[in-house]
């Protein structure tokens, strides 16, 4: 049972329906360059426009740091959000609050929908100001939140709206809350993390909390230079937090007593520099020489890997295992990413992945349709992994507790 509403518990028709998006796009020379995180939009906006709602769409873009900055204008969002509907009208409004919001939003019909300028030209939005809430709130009638990935951030239109309207999840929310949460709270055992990325620094209250939930754990990129290095493996001149020795080891213990095994590169692929063209070869971790760097795990490790998940019935993934932007560098990550899929689609294994360079590293593979669910949402999805609450998410549960 859900804990949140989804926009199936709404009457929607006729209603002003404040739509929370994550339209925080890339940009270049005024133009949308990649409409992702629009496509993944429009299964909300087509079924609450179908319903008859009147649509306001709120995002953020950039960060203006509550300054209006005509380089992170959303006009250029309205213009690609129209493209995607097949030439719908999408009205634009040249503030968020105030009375040129109020015009925009008072034109609406049924079905029709309008984008608000950029939340972040004014600072109450991420100071979470309870006044800026209330303007917003002032604009609609019910609140959909579709912006997991802003579910991080206590941010008025995220946590504040919640409060004030009746509060419901969009499609692509609740696709990431349901999938999630399968994943981790609820998972088909046995269950395997794989966790990647330069340093465990920034990764350790993933590490920390993952090790407690999963059977297994493969650990690979820089990360996995660093346990290596703990456990009295020379790893010659690759990235490596030396002084976070001690911290590995005690991550190593606490998945021995929580009985989930640690997997690190048995092989590796080495180079002197990390360019592409670079000469390169495959050798034993155990004989990574001085003047040489690991940049992928080897086919022994990605074998091996592959055969593990093959016992396992659910995945996660966060993070590459090797330096993928450069080959012949991502051919590691490439291989235990098309394992996974192959798995997902003839074994019926769940397979969960988030983070941007990890949707960046299965698209190189080619291997992005073939996961149970991909999570384009960052910051919001690795929160997720290290058993935190967001705040978005709170606020519709909160919500729903309340109606």
């Amino acid at each position: 049972m859900s804990r949140f509403k989804t926009i199936d518990d709404l009457d929607v028709t006729g209603k002003r329906v404040l739509l929370r998006v994550d339209f925080n796009l890339p940009m270049r020379d005024g133009q949308v360059t990649d409409r992702t995180r629009i496509e993944r939009a429009l299964p909300t906006i087509e079924a609450l426009s179908a319903r008859g709602a009147r649509l306001i769409l709120l995002s953020h873009l950039g960060r203006p740091k509550g300054a209006r900055k005509p380089e992170l204008s959303l006009r250029p969002v309205a213009e690609a959000l129209s493209d995607s509907l097949g030439g719908r009208p999408v009205a634009f409004a040249e503030d968020c609050v105030g009375e040129a919001a109020q015009v925009s939003v008072q034109a609406l019909g049924d079905g029709e929908l309008a984008l608000l300028e950029n939340l972040r030209f004014h600072a109450g939005e991420e100071a979470g100001d309870a006044a800026f809430a209330d303007a917003l709130a002032a604009l609609g009638d019910i609140y959909v939140n579709d912006a997991f990935s802003a579910a991080h951030r206590a941010h008025a239109s995220v946590t504040g709206l919640a409060g004030l309207l009746p509060a419901a999840a969009g499609r692509q929310m609740q696709a990431e809350l349901e999938h999630l949460g399968r994943a981790l709270n609820d998972p088909r055992r046995p269950l395997a993390a794989l966790v990647g990325g330069a340093k465990i620094s920034t990764k350790l209250d993933l590490l920390g909390h993952l090790v407690t939930k999963v059977e297994m754990l493969a650990i690979g990129g820089g990360m996995a230079n660093t346990f290596l290095n703990a456990l009295g493996v020379a790893v010659g001149a690759s990235l490596c937090e030396h002084d976070m020795a001690e911290t590995a080891r005690e991550i190593v213990e606490t998945a021995r007593r929580a009985g989930c095994d640690i997997v690190l590169p048995s092989d590796a692929v080495v180079a002197a520099t990390l360019e592409a063209g670079t000469a390169a070869e495959t050798i034993s971790v155990k004989a990574v020489p001085a003047d040489r760097m690991i940049l992928d795990i080897g086919p022994a490790t990605a074998e091996h890997l592959a055969k593990r998940l093959a016992e396992c019935r659910t995945l996660v993934w966060n993070g590459p295992l090797g330096a993928f932007e450069v080959p012949p560098f991502d051919a590691g990550t490439s291989a235990v990413a098309q394992a996974a899929a192959r798995l997902t689609r003839e074994a019926g294994m769940m397979s969960v992945a988030g983070g941007g360079d990890t949707v960046a590293a299965l698209a190189r593979a080619s291997v992005l349709q073939d996961f149970t669910y991909v999570s384009t949402a960052g910051g919001a999805f690795l929160e997720w992994l290290e058993g935190k609450t967001l705040p978005g998410v709170a606020a519709l549960e909160a919500a729903a507790d309340g109606s």
